[in-house]
């Protein structure tokens, strides 16, 4: 099936409330270019060059998600044009997310990475970190970032009984979150849920998901 009926079967079958991220990372423009003429305006990458080049050459009304893990020194790169930042899991990382936001006159909605998986190998940090950060005193004076809500990576796993648990976990989280508002912490997302396990992601509450392979097809 070509990249326009794959996301069209996903869309019509989605809920209305659910925003589908499509991952594009190691896809060529051409694939991207497809999607778009499809209708789809929201891009996952999760490398920061990468995406940087993709922005280039793609049309501007495409809102660009960076899904991987954030490295400091990179966020000049993408700071003037992303739209959702969503591997936030330290105060340190988002301070840097700020001063280059400030750079270009922007407020970058960022999420919280929590960490729900038993891997090692998943990034995240704990409900009680973010929950920290939220009443520190440094955050309060971040005025170019918002916190939008929460994002976690299940175990790779066929064990469903385990990724629900997980997502559950997540979406408990992010309830717990939620009651903190303040001028750029307001608690609306809950990105969980990728190709293998987005129907259990919705079911327990997700609110984005992160589809790439069913999109595009498996990656080399």
């Amino acid at each position: 099936m070509s990249i326009e009926q794959n996301l069209n079967n996903i869309k019509q079958a989605l809920p209305k409330h659910i925003t589908l991220v499509a991952v594009s990372k190691t896809k060529p423009v051409s694939d991207l270019m497809a999607a778009y003429h499809a209708g789809q305006r929201v891009f996952g990458e999760n490398k920061i060059q990468e995406m940087a080049k993709k922005h280039e050459a793609m049309p501007k009304d495409i809102k660009w998600h960076m899904i991987g893990h954030v490295q400091s020194n990179k966020v000049k790169y993408m700071a003037s044009f992303v739209s959702l930042i969503h591997g936030v899991d330290n105060l340190k990382l988002l301070q840097q997310i700020n001063k280059q936001a400030k750079k270009h006159d922007r407020i970058i909605d960022c999420l919280f990475q929590i960490k729900i998986a038993e891997e090692d190998s998943k990034f995240g940090m704990l409900i009680a970190e973010a929950s920290a950060i939220i009443q520190s005193v440094e955050f309060s004076e971040l005025k170019n970032i918002k916190i939008v809500g929460v994002m976690g990576m299940a175990t790779f796993t066929d064990a469903q009984k385990q990724i629900k648990k997980e997502f559950d976990f997540l979406k408990s989280s992010f309830d717990k979150l939620k009651p903190f508002e303040l001028d750029n912490c307001k608690f609306e997302t809950i990105s969980m849920g990728m190709s293998g396990d987005y129907d259990i992601a919705i079911a327990c509450g997700s609110t984005m998901i992160r589809v790439g392979s069913s999109i595009f097809g498996s990656r080399n």
